[in-house]
């Protein structure tokens, strides 16, 4: 008997809403899909359950089956079935990957028996072709167990006027939203809000009692009352919106959702942004499509939250500050916290990130927008360094002679760290005589004080061990007589040991001055690399027998060994005597050594061109692990820079924590320009990690820093060490720091920025005087040292020179259109030319447009040709040079004879390649069809002053040899690659966010978990290289006068070197070339090298290949056959789901509209909830729909718009600027003048960004010619195809034939529907390629020894051969190394000679990692013998025949 419902899960008996549904709901069973890790519940009810109340089902079930996704599924009889539910299942059929998108919006259903009419608005030709009703009925069937028939019905056809009245209804001519009413400000407790009006952004206003923490919302649903700062917005939906706003309080999220009526004026929700302040009344429940509560708001009130001010009369100076740009440690953005500086009154602020720079480009831009207004304002330059000190000696003293000769190597436990505070508890050491331990000598000494438990655990050292021990000065004076004047040795000596030995003398008397030799820097210095220099470390890496560490008599035995070692590495570098040891270890410490924080601040501009020296230097020169900035560097280039002493990571306060001296203490606070103390929370870990008694402790240390700048006349600053800007927002740096294992991270110190008031309060156990002179005075001296007109990046363009580049570009251009023109030239042709050259040449750009032309001219001659992208086709010089192949000028006929032209500039003809077939019709010769209508205004501006970007794809076959000559034009010392950085994306932001709540068995909802994923997005995680930018800086400059350089992701051995900086912050002072790698051109030299046919003989207008956009019959296939509409697979940019998508609906008949396709596909918000619904609405064709940015200029100028006016509209509605802000005042009205339809305006008003037409008319130019071959020469084109694109093959599936290939796409599209993977979508592409081309009757040939190639598929009597890498596993090594033999005339008289063969090609396969080595030989082995039979698997005959 099968169970009720209630019975399996009793808990839901007590949820009334629950058992009204599920009360006798009977279980009709469980399944387990252990593969693709669901659980299906499937349940029988009399009626059918509503959709909310099943997601509140699986919901609460779904923690009882950790692991899987739950499915629930309704069985119900038929006569129970409702319009409600069909719709319901309908949605279901959507949730399952059918493409019904809106057209079921607003749809009724009328049910007659076994009839069902479901009646749309529109759509019901797309509905029908993706057999929506048919995939309908089954899923009532399964149901219910009754089939009905479903018809689709569109009742009302809307007309354009109808949607034209539709639009002006919905959305007014501008966007002219107010807060409907201001009420009084209002108050709520816990909440500082600034005294203004409260804006009422929806329902009424009310005054906010009995607010709920967000950490409580969504225990019970109901009515609440809650406020949040709003940090995220959302909008789904095309037709119908819905509108999802993140809010939190700190304690808590939650997402607000918003389902706006018909009619709606949303510009009040469009409106809030991350940092609006909301109180909300609203509903609170579960929704199931989120699967987690939320509200629904009613009353929505806007206010304003008080700011934190720095209301002190004399402000603070922030003098250490880390952006985002600090590696996973630092969370403020640079432009935020440098305004935020500014609004509270600071006069300037530094930015000071761990070891790099990279936060200057923007922080400089944020006080350029400041100093428009506050010229005084100042930004300071900085960098805390990871510095370390080369130049510590390894041998202190006076010494000299063998180092063969008596040393004494000894180590000393004691009771802690500080000499001053602490004492010896053990003396251990021996004596090396020529490479022998000759004595040794070991001593308990009393310290005269307990010995804290934590030392005991160390050393095992107890109270009792050292009881009777000699006192201190017993016990030194009987350790100096064992020495006898001789040379001492230790490991971290000068740190340590002598310290304590030194204090110890100093307090008792006794003398003691011993030349002493320190092997930490020794051995930093001969042993490069090693994880750390503890002893035990480098005692394992000398393979030293194991020892007790941290006992003296066997630290001192072990060192000893270690030392003996080490005189011969030093032998082995010619260091035989002691007087030689510092000078002859040559420079390799600074990468070994222990790094300390240190403070660079930049001072004027000679300073800020060492401090890039600097940073390139300790990034290419010295990283390890960080880039370090040895001592040595740092003063070769110290001019125009100031030092400070950093955090508690500084070299000074190290030295302090460890007690050191006040005299070795004034040694090194003497290398420092200033001092630098921080709050005493800043430090607190120390207290926890017991490494002080006290937080008085940390206050002396403090207080000793500001005794050294009193004794040395040097400034002593208070600095935050400022790693976010808000104290709430340390839960981001817990998160990050938790996920790369810091055990304290939930122990944030308060690392925000802090103001005036607040840093004197962190010093009140100052005097007031003091707390003032290093909160307030030192740190403004400082500022005032600055200079405040120093910028990161120089103003002004700096390109580099060519001779004769102006005349050379001139010449070229007028030459090549005269060719092909006639002299003289078309007075059109003429004047667009003349215009372009003055104006390229007047603002310096023609050496630009001559590099480029160098470099096309250098990639033809290897043979390829080159396709140019972005905008750069907008210019007819470019295309006259040679640099583009894209003619921007209006269409028209040219004869290629006698030269006659016809042009059409009414606007007439959309594209010349849709022009039709003519003959000239004064010689008869056949008219070429050109001329794209592009205006050169949307590459170099109206002015034509804006810096052209001239973005270039080379093969990626020669795209190498193109770098290197560019590095041969300029010089390798000016040309480096375009440096990226990038930040912590959202997936891996979340998996950081899920670890650290799951550890600490944290359940927050999506909101939250969302919010935490926010804080962390963006922290630079590691830097990168564009794909193909080269950066080229003047010959006459330096790359350090623009930015430092590095290598990419600090990784030395690829051997390339970018910019420090982002290019973009470069984009408007130096030159990029973007020379990038793209396979179209590789495929282009493929299909011409094996059909001979030139590309630019390749028709643009035959019928037969346009037709593949909306059919696949020019392929001899059925669609059903290829699972397509469209035979576009396999081609740039239109073979893709969405495209293909978007062709069906919009069936282009021209390459005019094709250009429209490839804009709506690249644009935002220009296809989806904009030209899609226009066209599907019949309100205009896809011909007239706004495609690309230029066809909003040349719209308007046909519609009589001025040229300025038209080009300003164009760049505002291209760049998003109308969809935010609406057009400029007077500007609808001025085209509605011009007779510019209502719609054209409502679409300008969606678009946040536009594609170029001249980089869509370049990619479909490459379209179409391979679309030629596809249709013409189809085996090449296959060929080519899966030469230059086959990663993915699937073998089995191409020698298998249609069958296969069609089962493993069935299984490749279920995968994808449980989950996007990148890597399946890259199967299911080249999959849909390999059955298109079975499906139209050509086969491929398996692999065959003596035929196949490495990499190439090659034509063979009307076949394709497959190559030995379409085997998955094989490296290219072993299939170069199989092409190699077998080419080249090795013969197999047997499998066993193969199988030998094959064993040694297949060793290199596994030596390089790619497969196992018995599966690589036997694939090879059941794919390549040559047997008589067709199936490779056949071993039944052992010959070897001629032919395969």
């Amino acid at each position: 008997m099968k169970p009720m419902l209630t019975q399996l899960w009793p808990q839901f008996t007590a949820d009334a809403a629950f058992m009204d549904s599920y009360g006798s709901a009977i279980v009709e069973r469980v399944v387990a899909d252990r593969q693709n890790k669901i659980i299906t519940v499937v349940y029988r009810t009399a009626n059918p359950v509503p959709a909310e109340t099943s997601g509140r089902l699986i919901a609460s079930l779904e923690p009882q089956f950790p692991g899987f996704a739950l499915k629930v599924q309704g069985l119900f009889a038929y006569t129970c079935l409702t319009s409600r539910a069909v719709l319901e299942l309908a949605e279901e059929l959507k949730d399952a990957g059918l493409p019904i998108n809106g057209f079921l919006s607003g749809a009724q259903v009328d049910i007659a028996g076994e009839h069902i009419t479901v009646r749309v608005q529109n759509g019901v030709l797309l509905l029908t072709q993706m057999e929506f009703a048919v995939k309908l009925e089954e899923l009532i069937a399964a149901r219910t167990g009754v089939r009905p028939q479903v018809a689709l019905v569109c009742d009302t056809a809307i007309s354009a006027e109808a949607v034209e009245e539709h639009i002006l209804k919905k959305a007014p001519p501008a966007r002219q939203f107010k807060a409907k009413s201001e009420g009084p400000a209002v108050k709520v407790q816990g909440l500082d809000l600034e005294d203004a009006p409260a804006k009422l952004v929806n329902g009424h206003m009310f005054q906010p009692t009995g607010l709920t923490a967000l950490r409580d919302v969504g225990a019970e649903a109901g009515k609440v009352t809650v406020w949040g700062d709003v940090f995220f917005t959302e909008i789904k939906g095309n037709w119908r919106k819905i509108y999802s706003i993140s809010i939190t309080d700190y304690t808590g999220s939650i997402n607000l959702k918003i389902r706006p009526q018909e009619g709606e004026n949303c510009d009040k929700w469009e409106e809030l942004g991350p940092g609006d302040t909301l109180i909300i009344k609203g509903d609170c429940a579960y929704d199931k499509y989120e699967r987690d509560y939320v509200i629904y708001p009613y009353d929505v009130l806007k206010v304003a939250r008080k700011k934190r001010v720095d209301p002190a009369p004399e402000k603070r100076v922030e003098l250490h500050l880390h952006t985002k740009m600090s590696s996973m440690d630092g969370f403020c953005d640079p432009k935020t916290i440098v305004k935020t500086a500014h609004r509270m009154g600071h006069r300037a602020v530094a930015v000071t990130d761990h070891g790099v720079v990279q936060g200057f480009p923007e922080a400089m831009l944020a006080t350029d927008d400041i100093r428009k207004k506050d010229p005084d304002f100042k930004l300071i330059y900085g960098v805390e360094a990871y510095f370390v000190d080369d130049m510590v000696p390894v041998v202190y003293g006076a010494a000299t002679g063998a180092m063969s000769q008596s040393f004494v190597v000894f180590d000393l436990e004691t009771t802690g760290l500080s000499p001053a505070d602490c004492a010896i508890t053990e003396i251990g050491a021996v004596v090396v005589e020529n490479g022998e331990i000759t004595e040794s000598y070991n001593s308990f000494v009393n310290p005269g004080c307990h010995i804290p438990e934590e030392i005991t655990k160390i050393t095992n050292i107890t109270d009792e061990m050292v009881a009777d021990a000699p006192g201190q000065e017993e016990a030194l004076r009987a350790f100096l007589e064992f020495v006898d004047g001789r040379v001492l040795i230790a490991h971290n000596a000068h740190g340590f040991d002598i310290r304590f030995l030194k204090a110890c003398a100093e307090r008792y008397g006794v003398p003691f001055g011993n030349t002493y030799i320190d092997t930490l820097p020794l051995a930093q210095a001969l042993y490069l690399g090693l994880r750390n220099y503890k002893l035990d470390t480098i005692g394992k890496y000398l393979e030293i027998p194991p020892f007790q560490h941290h006992r003296a008599c066997d630290d001192a035995k072990a060192l000893a060994q270690i030392y003996v070692k080490m005189i011969e590495d030093l032998a082995l570098r010619g260091v035989t005597a002691l007087e030689n040891v510092n000078t002859g270890l040559g420079g390799t410490r600074e990468l070994a050594k222990k790094n300390f924080h240190l403070i660079i601040l930049v001072r004027n501009a000679a300073g800020l061109k060492n401090l890039y020296r600097i940073i390139s230097a300790a990034h290419m020169d010295y990283f390890f692990k960080v880039p370090r900035v040895p001592r040595s560097l740092l003063n070769k280039y110290r001019e125009g820079l100031i030092i400070g002493s950093a955090c508690e990571a500084g070299e000074l306060y190290r030295a302090i924590v460890e007690g050191r001296s006040f005299d070795e203490l004034k040694n090194i606070a003497a290398y420092y320009d200033f001092l630098e103390v921080q709050p005493l929370g800043n430090n607190e870990y120390m207290l926890r990690e017991h490494m002080v008694d006290s937080i008085e402790q940390i206050q002396e240390f403090n207080k000793t820093v500001i005794r050294l700048g009193e004794a040395l006349g040097k400034m002593v600053v208070a600095t935050g060490d400022v790693h976010f800007m808000e104290p709430e927002d340390a839960i981001y740096r817990a998160v990050l720091q938790a996920g790369n294992g810091f055990k304290d991270a939930d122990n944030q110190a308060p690392l925000y920025f802090r103001t005036t008031d607040d840093m004197l309060k962190q010093f009140s156990y100052l005097s007031p005087e003091k707390a003032r002179e290093i909160v307030i005075t030192n740190p403004n001296r400082i500022a005032d040292m600055v200079d405040g007109d120093v910028r990161a990046i120089p103003k002004g363009l700096y390109t580099p020179t060519i001779e004769g580049a102006d005349e050379s570009l001139r010449e070229d251009t007028m030459r090549n259109a005269r060719e092909r023109y006639g002299d003289p030239l078309p007075e059109l042709v003429e004047k667009r030319l003349t215009r372009e050259l003055d104006s390229i040449i007047k603002h310096g750009f023609a050496v630009l447009y001559v590099i480029a032309q160098k470099l096309v001219l250098k990639s033809e001659e290897y043979g390829y040709l080159v396709g140019s992208r972005g905008s750069v086709g907008s210019s007819a010089v470019a295309h006259f040079s040679g640099i583009s192949e894209v003619n921007s000028l209006p269409p028209h006929y040219l004869c290629p004879k006698c030269k006659w032209s016809e042009f059409y500039t009414d606007g007439s003809v959309a594209d010349g390649f849709d022009l039709p077939d003519r003959v000239c019709p004064q010689c008869g010769e056949k008219l070429i069809v050109d001329g794209h209508d592009i205006p050169f205004e949307t590459f170099l501006g109206f002015d034509g002053d804006k810096e052209p970007d001239i973005d270039l794809n080379f093969s990626g076959e020669v795209q190498g040899r193109i770098h290197r000559y560019t590095e041969d034009l300029f010089g390798h010392d000016h040309v480096f690659k375009a440096g990226t950085i990038s930040g912590l994306q959202d997936k891996t932001a979340y998996g950081y966010v899920k670890k650290y709540l799951e550890e600490r068995g944290r359940i927050v909802n999506h909101a939250e978990e969302n919010r935490l994923v926010q804080g962390c997005v963006g922290v630079k995680r590691t830097t990168g290289q564009h794909p193909g930018g080269m950066v080229v800086v003047p010959s006459n400059y330096d790359v350090f006068d623009f930015c430092p350089i590095q290598h990419p992701a600090d990784d030395k051995e690829k051997g390339m070197i970018t910019t420090h900086f982002e290019f973009k912050y470069l984009h408007d002072t130096i030159l990029k070339l973007d020379e990038l790698g793209h396979d179209v051109p590789t495929m282009y030299k493929h299909l011409e090298d094996m059909t001979g046919i030139k590309m630019d003989s390749v028709p643009m207008n035959d019928p037969k290949v346009i037709s593949l956009l909306v059919s696949t019959e020019a392929l001899g296939v059925k669609p059903e056959d290829i699972d397509s509409l469209t035979g576009t697979f396999g081609i740039p940019e239109l073979g893709t789901n969405f495209v293909r998508n978007m062709l069906i609906e919009a069936q282009p008949k021209s390459f005019g509209d094709l250009i429209q396709i490839s804009g709506l596909s690249h644009g935002t918000d220009v296809w989806n909830g904009n030209a899609q619904d226009l066209i599907k609405d019949g309100v205009c064709t896809i011909s007239e729909v706004i495609g690309t940015r230029d066809s909003i200029m040349t719209y308007l100028l046909h519609k009589g718009v001025e040229p300025k006016q038209a080009f300003t509209i164009m760049e505002l509605t291209r760049k998003g600027k109308v969809a935010k802000g609406g057009f400029p005042e007077g500007v609808e009205d001025m085209l509605r003048a011009h007779d510019v339809p209502e719609w054209y305006l409502d679409s300008c008003k969606k678009i946040k960004y536009m594609f170029p037409k001249a980089h869509a008319v370049a990619y479909l130019i490459a379209a179409i010619r391979l679309m030629w071959f596809k249709v013409y020469h189809p085996l090449e084109f296959y060929a080519t195809h899966f030469t230059v694109r086959g990663d993915d093959i699937d073998y089995d599936a191409a020698v298998g034939g249609i069958k296969v290939a069609k089962q493993h796409l069935k299984e490749v599209n279920a995968r994808l529907k449980e989950e996007k993977k990148a890597k399946d979508e890259d199967i299911l592409a080249s999959l849909q390629m390999v059955n298109e081309m079975l499906q139209r009757g050509y086969e491929f040939l398996p692999i065959r020894i003596g035929k196949s190639r490495a990499k190439t598929y090659t034509v063979e009597n009307g076949k394709i051969r497959l190559p030995f890498m379409a085997l998955k596993g094989l490296g290219d090594a072993a299939a170069n190394t199989l092409e190699k033999a077998t080419l080249e005339g090795q013969q197999y008289i047997s499998a066993e000679d193969l199988q030998s063969a094959c064993n040694a090609i297949c060793a290199t396969a596994k030596n390089e990692g790619h497969m196992e080595y018995g599966i690589v030989s036997n694939t090879i082995m059941d794919t390549c013998l040559l047997y008589t039979s067709p199936s490779p698997r056949d071993r039944q005959k052992s010959r070897m025949p001629s032919s395969a």
